[in-house]
């Protein structure tokens, strides 16, 4: 198997405090990894350091098979980046922008500049500065930039910070179409977990700087659990009534609203049946399976770290 990134124990701290710890990632050729956490995890500071930006205090990064080291310049020129905000020259346009990166990439196909624009739905800005465009364009306009000179790699931090919903799903289709019709490779961080289950084949969970879980998505749905969840504004009763009439033992309570039962084996049509003969108001009733974010919660209360 082919791999893109890997990282050996990867280690930062910053005034003898860790921020990234013994990190082991595994990032393939041609898929999508989606790299989560809360603020202040250590995402950032993981990806500065596959991109040269911050020296890492010990551990290895090995990209496209070569370890990275400070002179390893013609390892960073396949990759594209953003890393926390991108940063423009706010008095000229998109496209002079974009001229003006690919010229200092050594990259002169200029009709690849149209074609990332109108990826990302800036080719009509015109004359309009940079300086003019919401923070929804500006990350756009990163996008572009990062993708114009074709690379292999791309390490975007919260590419979607900013955008309506309307970007966000064009965006989606964006890093899809990159990954399947171009086999370019994505390392993508954000917490919009909705988002990352709908395009990644692997996800990184991060805590306190330690990698807590690295997991395909299809294993997920494999770990995940499918349930019937009810809303009653009496779960006490409700709760009683399932454990006493049916004898289902493996259910749970959620916020005094809603009734999660795991147990398979009782149809939905008689746990409602029981319900409502037991004088139990059913406000919904339907089958549930855990989401990404379910998982992510999971990881983070009680996930194990792997080495």
């Amino acid at each position: 198997m082919e791999y893109m990134v890997r990282t050996n124990r990867l280690t930062k701290a910053f005034q003898g405090q860790e921020v990234v710890s013994n990190v082991n990632m595994n990032i393939k050729k041609g898929e999508i990894y989606g790299f989560l956490g809360p603020n202040g995890a250590g995402k950032t500071t993981a990806m500065k350091m596959m991109t040269n930006l911050v020296k890492p205090t010990s551990g290895e990064i090995e990209v496209f098979g070569e370890k990275l080291t400070p002179n390893s310049y013609h390892l960073l020129g396949r990759m594209g980046t953003i890393i926390e905000y991108p940063v423009f020259y706010d008095k000229l346009t998109a496209r002079e922008n974009m001229e003006l990166h690919c010229e200092y990439m050594g990259y002169y196909n200029k009709k690849s500049i149209d074609e990332a624009l109108e990826l990302v739905n800036l080719v009509d800005t015109g004359k309009k500065k940079v300086k003019t465009f919401s923070l929804g364009m500006k990350q756009r306009l990163g996008i572009a930039r990062a993708i114009t000179t074709k690379p292999e790699l791309l390490i975007f931090d919260e590419p979607i910070n900013g955008l309506d919903p309307i970007g966000i799903r064009e965006l989606r289709d964006v890093f899809r179409m990159l990954c399947k019709e171009y086999g370019t490779t994505l390392l993508i961080s954000s917490h919009i977990l909705g988002e990352i289950e709908q395009i990644a084949d692997t996800v990184g969970v991060i805590q306190g700087g330690r990698l807590l879980r690295e997991i395909t998505m299809a294993e997920i749905h494999e770990e995940t659990t499918n349930y019937i969840e009810i809303r009653t504004n009496d779960c006490s009763k409700a709760a009683y009534v399932l454990s006493e009439k049916l004898q289902l033992s493996n259910i749970r309570v959620i916020d005094n609203q809603f009734i999660r039962i795991y147990d398979q084996h009782i149809p939905q049509s008689e746990i409602t049946k029981v319900l409502i003969l037991s004088d139990v108001v059913i406000d919904s009733i339907h089958k549930q399976s855990s989401s990404l974010e379910d998982y992510f919660m999971q990881v983070l209360n009680g996930g194990g770290v792997r080495a």
